[in-house]
């Protein structure tokens, strides 16, 4: 059978063998580590390998980036030392005064940034970006270059239509950037709903074992954008580190298989504490009830996330109580990982936070779905 007639591979197939990385000197089947800071010049004075320097030349690194940017349908993509790191290069990298469209609900480290953006010349409007009419009444003609958002956007889940943002932001000149760390590659593909470039905080689900700190970044296509990233992510020096770039890797070649078990236990979860009566309500995108759920099954394709939140009728007291009392689930910040976390956000976020007091955000890991649930529901009726 010739090459032509061969089904194209899936994209589960293509992680898990890491796009056939390998070393093809030692036909090693797992990828070897570049870990060289610097390359040797040729006599000619050139540099025949590609490589000059580790600040933007590394092997490893570029592995990763090219994995990623098959799994996101993506043209090129860039992976920075963390989420934070790829967010604010794109942002730093605005080459004029820029008016941006932002999510209101966010991650609240990079929404805590985005409210000092005029700092560097540009402005901000935050609004209800699953609103479709708020975000048009947000446009200002002429100076509105850049739509920013997070969906699901974390902690309340809500759920924003990306092929419809595509074209408000596309008929006012400007670019879409989503943020789809909790959705991954896996269940949305935002450019092949219309998005430019793509985000992710790559220690969360893309490398799913808690154990680096990356971020990473994925474009639909060449724009002065994104030439301004690429040059100023060297200038800053925020890459990936080789060896993060290598584990980050190798978590992806299990992305498809985690990520699937953990949105069918959170969906789990949030069935059968639903109607619990210490909870005035679960937030998950799956849920019927949730007010996102008819987009979410149009652009989320085989399943809604391993994230959730709960609401304690208790408040905020009632919450804290709950996230003490649990022993299975980990107390702890982040999300995204093998390990099942709870954590009151309020607390992290401090005063201004939009983030209820009476929520816990809830990531379900790749423990046993019944230990969980029972874990889960002993805290509960302990805390009221």
């Amino acid at each position: 059978m010739d090459d032509q007639t061969r089904r194209p591979l899936k994209a589960r197939t293509w992680a898990c063998q890491a796009l056939g990385a390998g070393d093809p000197s030692t036909h090693a089947l797992v990828p070897p580590i570049h870990m060289s800071a610097t390359y040797l010049r040729d006599a000619d004075n050139g540099y025949s390998g590609g490589y000059v320097y580790g600040r933007a030349d590394n092997a490893t690194v570029q592995q990763a980036e090219a994995l990623l940017a098959a799994l996101e349908g993506a043209d090129e993509a860039m992976t920075f030392c963390s989420g934070m790191a790829a967010a604010t290069t794109l942002f730093l990298a605005l080459d004029r005064p820029t008016h941006i469209v932002a999510s209101e609900i966010m991650y609240w480290g990079f929404r805590a940034w985005l409210r000092e953006i005029n700092r560097y010349g540009h402005s901000v409007t935050f609004v209800d970006t699953s609103d479709l009419q708020a975000v048009t009444r947000a446009i200002r003609p002429g100076e509105t270059g850049l739509f920013f958002i997070e969906t699901p956007s974390n902690p309340l889940w809500t759920v924003t239509d990306i092929a419809a943002l595509s074209e408000i932001a596309h008929s006012a000149g400007a670019l879409l950037c989503v943020d789809s760390t909790v959705s991954t590659p896996v269940f949305t593909q935002p450019i092949a709903l219309g998005a430019d470039i793509v985000v992710h905080s790559a220690t969360k689900y893309l490398n799913g074992h808690s154990d680096i700190v990356a971020g990473a970044l994925a474009a639909a296509g060449p724009s002065s954008l994104w030439t301004n990233i690429q040059r100023l992510r060297t200038q800053l020096g925020n890459t990936l580190g080789p060896f993060e770039a290598w584990l980050l890797m190798r978590g992806i070649r299990t992305l498809d298989l985690r990520v699937r078990e953990q949105a069918k236990t959170a969906a789990m979860l949030a069935r059968c504490i639903d109607s619990h009566p210490a909870l005035s309500s679960v937030l998950y995108p799956g849920l019927k009830s949730h007010p996102g759920h008819e987009v979410a099954l149009r652009q989320m394709n085989g399943g809604f996330g391993g994230m959730l939140s709960i609401r304690m009728k208790g408040g905020s007291g009632a919450a804290v109580r709950v996230a003490a009392g649990v022993k299975v689930w980990k107390r702890a910040t982040s999300l995204g990982g093998v390990e099942s976390l709870i954590e009151h956000r309020a607390s992290i976020e401090g005063p201004g936070t939009p983030c209820p007091g009476d929520l816990l955000r809830l990531s379900a890991g790749l423990e046993d779905p019944d230990d969980l649930l029972f874990d889960l529901i002993r805290a509960l009726e302990a805390a009221c």
